[in-house]
């Protein structure tokens, strides 16, 4: 069965600079950890469009041969992490269009929870799809002169999509930003001189020397043209928040800030929060890099156990085109990262990491450390159990891969052949972000789905299409000549 691929990407977007290919080109590098599969950039003269998109990391995609010819003052930049089976290059984005409304360009990142029913409303009204993303239903339904016997525009095609969506948009002469009600994916708003940014990330910002203005808030829709900026709340009727907590514990990088949360801040508190629910006698705290850095910080200074990088990672891994056997499997697994055994040798090891989805990687951390002299190993983890799949953007398998849904605490410890296992409590992770509860989507570990969905559904539609693809119908066309907010 062929799935919708999920959108863990990286958006950036600038209006207003004479050299905007270049700096969105910087915005992307430092979203790269947001998705390493494929990169693209769009940029607008204000009369015409210039794309260039390709697989692989953005130094690899964009040569100066090629950002060169990238003119104008507005544009729009997209990293992609995808599922298994949707790595291609059709699927890479931002998605363009050239039709009645004029030229559109689209970056998404997240879900639509939707996306399946959209889909086959929108083929049975006579609609051609050439890419199996989610985001392509968005154009589409922006093409339809009407939405539920109103006059379309671009907040009533928001308002009928579900799910996750952080999004730039941009047409010849507007750069647009949209995130959806319940605030799921990070988006933030910067000025960089005159130019206005979107970005993923305040990261992003730090690197072109933008300043930061502020987070685009959950159901906000920001338009910037040659007037400035405006802003209309497409939801009037305040949603849930729901913020992914997983940004604070893994995802974003902890050089950025998110609701005006220091990432790092909060992740040396995870460790601290951690060494408080469960402190273990032990000589050494060591993380699993880089993800583990922060937290191991923290339980090191709460318990007072010095701190080692006794794992050294290799930044230059890149894909293996070798046939997966388990030899091949255990070396990419072993290159990742190095240990210096002489730091752990003869010690009582406490080893954080932030989570523990499929448990084999955590298991290869543990042998290397007992093969390398180590008297006992503690196996903390900076996050409560993953219990549930994601169906909002992040590639959370179903329950049936999850370790933490299948089998005890005790079980996974033996697995792992560790001496003892800990998680952190929902109570101690929501603690370490200084923010209430209620703002956070935490469905992979409580199952609490702030968004229904109905799996049932999509599994049906997508079955039913048997993994076909079909190109864009050249009859495809759009009612206007730009978008108009109202």
């Amino acid at each position: 069965m062929q799935n919708y691929p999920k959108h863990y990407c990286g958006v950036f977007g600038v209006f207003g600079h004479p050299n905007a290919a270049e700096l969105t080109y910087y915005g992307l590098y430092a979203l790269q950890h947001r998705g390493q599969e494929s990169a693209g950039i769009v940029t607008s003269d204000g009369r015409r469009f210039h794309a260039h998109k390709g697989m692989g990391l953005v130094p690899q995609v964009f040569t100066p041969e090629v950002l060169h010819p990238m003119v104008g003052s507005i544009a729009v930049g997209h990293t992609r992490y995808s599922t298994t089976g949707s790595s291609r290059l059709v699927n890479a984005q931002p998605l363009t269009v050239d039709c009645a409304r004029g030229q559109i360009a689209i970056a998404h990142n997240g879900n639509l929870t939707n996306a399946a029913k959209l889909r086959a409303e929108l083929e049975s009204r006579g609609s051609i799809f050439q890419t199996t993303v989610d985001s392509e239903i968005i154009l589409h339904l922006m093409a339809q002169p009407t939405l539920n016997g109103q006059p379309n525009n671009l907040v009533e095609t928001i308002r009928r999509i579900e799910g996750a969506y952080s999004l730039v948009i941009m047409t010849e002469n507007e750069l647009i930003g949209v995130r959806d009600p319940h605030g799921f994916r990070p988006l933030c708003l910067g000025r960089v001189d005159d130019a206005w940014v979107l970005a993923s990330e305040t990261c992003a910002l730090d690197l072109i020397h933008a300043r930061f203005v502020r987070d685009v808030e959950p159901g906000e829709v920001v338009a910037i043209n040659k007037d400035g900026l405006s802003s209309i709340q497409a939801f009037p009727e305040q949603e849930r928040r729901s913020f992914c907590i997983f940004e604070y514990v893994y995802f974003a990088r902890p050089d950025s800030t998110i609701a005006n949360r220091s990432v790092y801040k909060v992740r040396v508190e995870l460790g601290r929060q951690l060494a408080r629910e469960f402190p273990v006698q032990a000589d050494v705290v060591v993380p699993v890099p880089d993800s583990g850095n922060c937290a191991a910080l923290g339980y090191s200074l709460e318990s007072r156990i010095p701190y080692e990088m006794a794992f050294v990672r290799n930044h230059y891994v890149g894909r293996s085109f070798l046939q997966p056997t388990q030899l091949i499997r255990d070396f990419a697994v072993r290159v990742k990262l190095n240990l210096i055994e002489e730091l752990v040798k003869d010690k009582r090891v406490v080893v954080i990491d932030d989570s523990i989805v499929r448990g084999t990687t955590c298991k290869t951390r543990v042998n290397n450390l007992k093969q390398a002299g180590a008297k006992e190993v503690h196996v903390l983890v900076s996050c409560p159990p993953h219990m549930n799949p994601c169906v909002y953007g992040i590639d959370f398998p179903d329950r049936a891969k999850l370790m933490a849904a299948n089998h005890s605490i005790e079980e996974i410890r033996k697995y792992l052949d560790a001496d003892s296992l800990h998680y952190l409590s929902q109570e101690g992770m929501v603690q370490a972000t200084g923010l209430p509860k209620a703002s956070f989507c935490m469905a992979c570990y409580d199952g609490n789905y702030p968004v229904a969905y109905d799996p049932g559904v999509d599994k049906h539609i997508i079955e039913r299409r048997n993994g076909q693809h079909s190109n864009l119908s050249e009859a495809l066309v759009m009612e206007k000549a730009q978008i108009k907010l109202l």
